[in-house]
C-alpha cells in the first residue's frame, strides 16, 4: 500500500525560534530542557530565529542542516555528539506531531558509537595539585573541594542552601537524579573551607554568583542580603575548564571529580552497598563504569603479587 505524505506544513506553523521555545516548553526537567536547549538555540541562531520552519525541509534543508551540526559537534566525544542529535531529533518528531515538519531534516546525520573509556578518572595526584592550588578563589575551591569528598553530582550540591548543611556532622539532605533524597558527607578540609565560604549565613544558596542577579529570579535562587543569585551548573563548569585548562590533560570536566572520587573509594576497599550510598546509584549496573580501578592502582596490585618482588622484599 502506497504511503501518503502531507505535501505542507499545517498553515500558521511558527517561525524557528518560536517553534524552538514550544518544543522546550514541553520538556518538565529543567536538566533536560537545559541540554536540549544548547542544540536547538544554537540551530536557531544559526538560520535565524525567525526563519520559516520549512527551512529545514527537503534535500537543501537536510544537507545544510547536516553541514552546520558536523561542523559545530564533529570535532565532540561521541557523548556530546548524540546528546545534541537526540535534542534536535525530539524536537523535529514533536514538530511533526503538530505537523508543522513533515520530513526528517536529520535523515543525513547517524549516531556515533561510543567507545567505552575506561580512563576518565583523574589520579590522586592531579586532584590534591588542584584542591591545594593557593590562586583558586575560596568559592571554588570549597565547591570542586566538596564535589571530589562526596562524590555527589555538580547538580546536586549546587541546589545546596545554607540552612540545609549540617556543618556539625559534615551532611546534608541532597535530592538525587529522579528525585529520591538522600545524604551526602564529606571530610576534614571541605568541613574546614565551608564555615569561610558562608561568613555566617544561615540560609541561602551556598554557592553565589559574583554579581548581583541582573532578571529577576525565584526567591530560593537568591541570597535575601547580598542579591546574589545561585550560580549555575553552565557557570561553574566554565569555572572548572578554566582552573584546570593549563593542568596536565587539561582542562578537566566536573564529571571527572565524582568518577575520580568514586574509583578511588573503589580503590580503597569500599564495598559495593557503600559504594551505591556513596553515589547515590540504586543499580549495580549503573555503578559499575565508575568503580573501576585506575591503570596506576591496577599496576600496583599487580606487582604486589608478583613473585620475583616477594622475594626481593
Amino acid at each position: 500500500m502506497a504511503t501518503v505524505h502531507r505535501l505542507n506544513p499545517r498553515p500558521g506553523a511558527p517561525a524557528l525560534g518560536a517553534a524552538v521555545e514550544a518544543f522546550l516548553a514541553t520538556i518538565d526537567n529543567a536538566n533536560t530542557r537545559r541540554a536540549y536547549a544548547i542544540a536547538l538555540r544554537a540551530l536557531a541562531a544559526e538560520l535565524g530565529g525567525d526563519a520559516p520552519l520549512t527551512a529545514l525541509e527537503g534535500e537543501a534543508g537536510a544537507d545544510r542542516l547536516a553541514g552546520w551540526f558536523t561542523a559545530r559537534w564533529g570535532g565532540a566525544a561521541a557523548a556530546t555528539f548524540n546528546a545534541r542529535l537526540d535534542a534536535l531529533g525530539s524536537a523535529g518528531a514533536w514538530w511533526r506531531d503538530q505537523e508543522w515538519l513533515t520530513g526528517d531534516p536529520l535523515r543525513r546525520i547517524r549516531r556515533r558509537a561510543r567507545t567505552p573509556d575506561r580512563t576518565k578518572a583523574l589520579d590522586r595526584a592531579q586532584i590534591e595539585t588542584l584542591l591545594t592550588r593557593q590562586s583558586l578563589p575560596l568559592r571554588e575551591r570549597t565547591l570542586f573541594r566538596l564535589l571530589y569528598e562526596s562524590a555527589a553530582r555538580a547538580e546536586e550540591v549546587l541546589a545546596l542552601d545554607a540552612g540545609e548543611l549540617d556543618l556539625r556532622n559534615r551532611r546534608a539532605k541532597v535530592r538525587r537524579k529522579g528525585g529520591a533524597v538522600d545524604v551526602i558527607v564529606w571530610r576534614t578540609p571541605a568541613a574546614r573551607l565551608l564555615p569561610r565560604l558562608l561568613e555566617g549565613r544561615r540560609a541561602g544558596p551556598v554557592f553565589l554568583t559574583d554579581r548581583r542577579a541582573r532578571v529577576p529570579l525565584p526567591p530560593v535562587d537568591v541570597d535575601g542580603d547580598s542579591g546574589r543569585a545561585r550560580l549555575s551548573y553552565r557557570r561553574a563548569a566554565e569555572l572548572f575548564e578554566q582552573a584546570t585548562a593549563e593542568l596536565p590533560g587539561g582542562p578537566w570536566t566536573l564529571h571527572q571529580l565524582r568518577h575520580s572520587a568514586l574509583t578511588h573509594a573503589a580503590e580503597d576497599g569500599a564495598n559495593t552497598s557503600t559504594l551505591l550510598a556513596y553515589s547515590g546509584h540504586t543499580s549495580v549496573a549503573s555503578l559499575a563504569r565508575y568503580a573501576r580501578v585506575s591503570p596506576d592502582a591496577l599496576a600496583r596490585w599487580q606487582q604486589s603479587r608478583d613473585p620475583a618482588a616477594r622475594r626481593r622484599g
